[in-house]
């Protein structure tokens, strides 16, 4: 089993190189920039960025904007969906990212069935203009009940649409009351997983929010891991470079 593991958050484009060179220096090979409020790397930088991401040997990848829903039932809400998606591949295709993460849609007033049709329908769509970008789509496992994102239904989207998928391993916690690693190894066979973690509050109808990640957490994380697979592991915690750090040498010290 290789682990790369890596901060969500890249900081501003002045500073993105210098945080890539520290990431570097402490042994993290992996980063996710976050793009959650908006695209804002222009193609110059990002061209600059992901060709010292590459030197620096740390493999990005995008988190899309949170104003995604695939099953909307206002179809400008979908236009502007896809584009945003399409954004963040056309600006990870110069950063050299591999995976676009994004959060599908929400069932609303329809039923998992139909919204699962629904998404799939819009991805495919996607798919089609995304051939001309290198990075992948990634839906990701969500942690709120009322939202679209179970193993079952990122693991059926991977396998009939051909795209890739993060697990994020706090939210499967939060959604299903426990990792069945056993399960999740079942429905994700690809030899590549693209995960999150960090430690979550949660409830009966699911996540909370994101909190500091314990050294419980990710001993028991990583002790679980499918020991055949290549795994990048984002922390997204409220401190995602130390976190990360701390799943860093735990990985280092059970190897």
């Amino acid at each position: 089993m290789t682990i790369k593991f890596g901060a969500a958050g890249i900081g501003g484009v002045k500073e993105a190189i210098s945080n890539l060179e520290e990431y570097h220096s402490f042994g993290l090979k992996a980063c996710e920039i976050a793009f959650t409020y908006g695209v804002y790397i222009k193609k110059e930088d990002a061209r600059k960025i992901g060709k010292a991401a590459k030197k620096l040997e740390v493999k990005l990848s995008i988190h899309a904007p949170y104003w995604i829903n695939l099953n909307s039932k206002d179809k400008e809400i979908i236009k502007r969906s896809k584009q945003r998606i399409l954004k963040c591949l056309e600006v990870g295709t110069y950063l050299d990212a591999y995976r676009v993460v994004f959060h599908p849609g929400f069932y609303g007033e329809k039923d998992k069935e139909e919204t699962y049709e629904n998404i799939k329908k819009e991805i495919l769509e996607i798919q089609k203009e995304a051939k001309k970008y290198t990075p992948k789509l990634a839906p990701e496992t969500m942690g709120k009940i009322n939202v679209f994102g179970s193993i079952n239904e990122i693991s059926k989207l991977a396998k009939e649409t051909g795209c890739g998928f993060c697990l994020d391993f706090a939210h499967i916690l939060a959604r299903e009351k426990k990792v069945d690693m056993k399960k999740i190894k079942t429905l994700f066979p690809q030899k590549s997983w693209h995960c999150h973690f960090s430690g979550i509050e949660y409830g009966e109808k699911g996540e909370k929010h994101h909190k500091k990640t314990s050294k419980e957490e990710l001993k028991k994380l990583i002790s679980n891991l499918p020991k055949e697979k290549e795994i990048t592991i984002i922390n997204e915690s409220p401190s995602p470079v130390e976190d990360s750090l701390l799943g860093l040498k735990i990985y280092r010290d059970n190897k």
